[in-house]
């Protein structure tokens, strides 16, 4: 069910890997038609694999009846990607009764890491 409230995430070809409130995994493996120059995976593709495993994360510490949206993300690129498969490591900072805090590790498949955000979601009651 929850899963099916996330349709963007399937279409872009993400696939959760572990849903917890303490942490939500996600993954990406690198695609051509997901790049851009020089055969690197884009950045935009990275920010959305980071955005729906912090949204899942917090929907996961909402209270409830609740729901969210993704106020501000902020985002280090530290290197490229070309090739395998990004792994998301998404963890609440902060769960709080207006806003909820995640910060989300992007690997590659040697386990470096390729980014990390921070973002945080509005609590919509």
């Amino acid at each position: 069910m929850l899963l099916e409230a996330t349709p963007f995430a399937a279409t872009v070809g993400i696939e959760f890997l572990a849903l917890d409130p303490a942490e939500v995994t996600a993954r990406l493996p690198w695609a051509a038609h997901r790049c851009t120059v020089g055969g690197a995976l884009h950045g935009g593709a990275l920010v959305t694999l980071a955005d729906a495993a912090a949204g899942v994360c917090a929907y996961l510490n909402l209270p409830e009846g609740a729901s969210t949206t993704t106020i501000e993300l902020k985002v280090n690129f530290l290197r490229a990607v070309r090739g395998g498969v990004v792994t998301a490591s998404a963890r609440p900072l902060h769960a709080g009764r207006t806003v909820i805090v995640v910060q989300t590790d992007l690997r590659d498949e040697d386990g470096d890491r390729v980014a990390q955000v921070t973002q945080t979601q509005a609590v919509l009651r």
